[in-house]
């Protein structure tokens, strides 16, 4: 045979064996008992001869193997005929993987490496041998699984994973790093990083093959503490912070990373919040005090210094009970009390003592304090100085007993003018009118009242007032030192000088009243008279009197 030939050559190189001893090689004993399952098949497929190797492998006798056809012990149709189509076009087969069927029913694994003998361009038969890899695919399967199990759960983690190559060259992401990344990365193209872009926290762009990842891979070394920020192909930012390292073999080379990137964006949001509540709390005016179950004091902000005078050096770490004086001491068990059932003190009001020992009236409201599980593990306590208010509501109380006063005064005045207008009134209208007038001239001083905080009006004031709705006040000339009434002199007067106004008004010589007003030897500065006139000031004088006696004659 033709496969006895090749063996002769071989033997033939190998310088150690001789002619006699090649002569002597014992062919069939070596294709029957070799360790590496051998047998041939003939152009049709008909399995010519097997060695004990190939039947120890399957497990048949000669008998139910020889002379049967190769396909029958193929569980894959396709792959035999591949095998038989190749080799009859006289290509040879090296390591081919296959399955074949034992005895048993059971498969094994195997590789083939084969080639076809032929003679004047015919098939002859093929020789094939068939080494068995069965553990080998095993342990195959196996870290087949095992990645696919790995893969699985990379794929199924809530944080960005991705590798490389000792190149720098993606060889994997996750979908957690997809979606951190805003993009698809291309396995074996991209480099370093799933990002865009890349900057540093200061804002200075980073290229990629400076970025963590590719120090790991240059240095061999893990990378650690080193945040950074990326831009997504939409242009929002984010930061992040990765955890690149090696990937090494059996023998210490390096094969790969493998990089984390931990988004911070949930993290410097609580920050910000973080910073913005203490900015808050430490510029707030009231007092912020917080503690835990055991009354002593954990914070302490620049409001509680201004109130109670200790600063947070001095009162951190000591009981809150050094701020409640002694006959108010009972409140503390009670407000722990509610708070360890989860209830919120509403503000009341009580009293707590300064540093210097001295006493203010605060409005207090305390809120269970918990813990990331929900458990209380303290208080916040706000308190609020109301010294002030309490001082305003003791104003407001005096105000409203002084209006309640000025109010019954008003009732007074306004009963006296109804009381005389019934009097010198011809008629109900007439009456109507002048209560009306009267009243309303009333109502011009208690404005002038009200713009001067109830201090009191000058003359000035008062006699401009009553004047300016008859007209023609811009003629009045008025002179001497700026004299201030009391509010009751104001209301009284007022009225007078209403009537005085009234009379003249009525009489036709409002224009001409001569006036004079005398002060602490102030020149007398006459009002020009209105010589058409048929009244005489004199007379004008002496009503106005009579109507001032009359006004005033409620305050005598």
């Amino acid at each position: 045979m033709n496969k006895l030939t090749q063996a002769n050559i071989i033997a033939l190189k190998n310088p150690e064996m001789s002619g006699k001893d090649i002569q002597d090689f014992d062919y069939q004993d070596f294709f029957e008992n070799g360790a590496i399952a051998l047998h041939l098949v003939n152009a049709d497929g008909i399995i010519l001869h097997a060695n004990k190797a190939e039947l120890d492998l399957l497990g048949y006798p000669a008998e139910q193997y020889v002379g049967r056809h190769i396909a029958e012990f193929y569980p894959d149709r396709d792959a035999i005929e591949d095998i038989l189509t190749r080799l009859a076009s006289g290509e040879k087969i090296e390591r081919y993987p296959a399955r074949l069927r034992t005895s048993d029913g059971s498969i094994k694994h195997v590789e083939l490496t084969s080639s076809g003998n032929f003679r004047n361009g015919k098939l002859i038969n093929t020789r094939c041998f068939t080494v068995d890899v069965s553990d080998l695919q095993r342990v195959r399967t196996e870290l087949t699984r095992q990645d696919n199990t790995h893969r699985q759960i990379l794929d199924s983690l809530p944080v960005a994973i991705y590798t490389t190559d000792q190149h720098g060259t993606i060889t994997y992401f996750n979908r957690a790093a997809a979606e951190l990344a805003g993009r698809e990365p291309e396995v074996g193209k991209d480099k370093w990083c799933v990002t865009f872009k890349l900057f540093t926290p200061d804002g200075k762009e980073l290229p990629h093959d400076e970025c963590p990842m590719a120090i790991a891979l240059k240095e061999n070394r893990p990378v650690r503490n080193q945040e950074a920020i990326a831009q997504r192909p939409d242009g929002s930012f984010f930061p992040f912070l990765p955890y690149p390292t090696p990937i090494r073999d059996e023998d210490g080379n390096l094969i790969g990373a493998v990089n984390m990137l931990l988004d911070l964006t949930d993290r410097q949001c609580a920050e910000e919040a973080r910073f913005h509540l203490s900015a808050i709390v430490d510029s707030s005016f009231d007092a912020i005090v917080s503690k835990d179950l055991n009354t002593i004091i954990k914070s302490w902000n620049h409001g509680a210094e201004r109130l109670f005078g200790y600063t947070a050096e001095e009162a951190i770490g000591r009981s809150v009970t050094m701020l409640i004086p002694a006959d108010h001491q009972d409140e503390e068990p009670r407000i722990l009390e509610r708070i360890r059932r989860g209830e919120r003190v509403e503000t009341y009001e009580t009293i707590r003592q300064r540093k210097d020992g001295s006493l203010v009236p605060v409005s207090l409201t305390v809120s269970p304090v918990r813990n990331a599980t929900g458990h209380i593990i303290g208080a916040s306590k706000i308190a609020r100085d109301i010294t002030s208010a309490r001082e305003n509501e003791h104003r407001i109380r005096m105000l409203m007993r002084e209006v309640n006063h000025r109010v019954k005064n008003q009732y007074s005045v306004i009963l006296s003018m109804i009381r005389e207008t019934n009097k010198r009134a011809k008629s109900p209208a007439e009456f109507e009118r002048e209560v009306r007038e009267r009243i309303t001239a009333l109502a011009r001083s208690h404005d002038l009242l009200v713009m001067g905080d109830w201090k009191g009006v000058t003359v000035f004031e008062l006699l401009l007032s009553q004047a300016k709705s008859f007209g023609n006040e811009e003629r009045i000339s008025m002179s001497g030192p700026s004299i201030i009434l009391s509010p009751n002199a104001v209301q009284y007067l007022g009225i007078a000088f209403h009537e005085l106004a009234t009379n003249s008004a009525n009489t036709g010589c409002f224009q001409g009243i001569k006036a004079r007003f005398r002060s602490h030897g102030t020149p007398r500065v006459p009002v020009p008279r209105d010589s058409s006139t048929s009244v005489g000031p004199r007379q004008t004088v002496l009503r106005c009197k009579r109507s001032a006696k009359a006004a005033l004659e409620p305050s005598c």
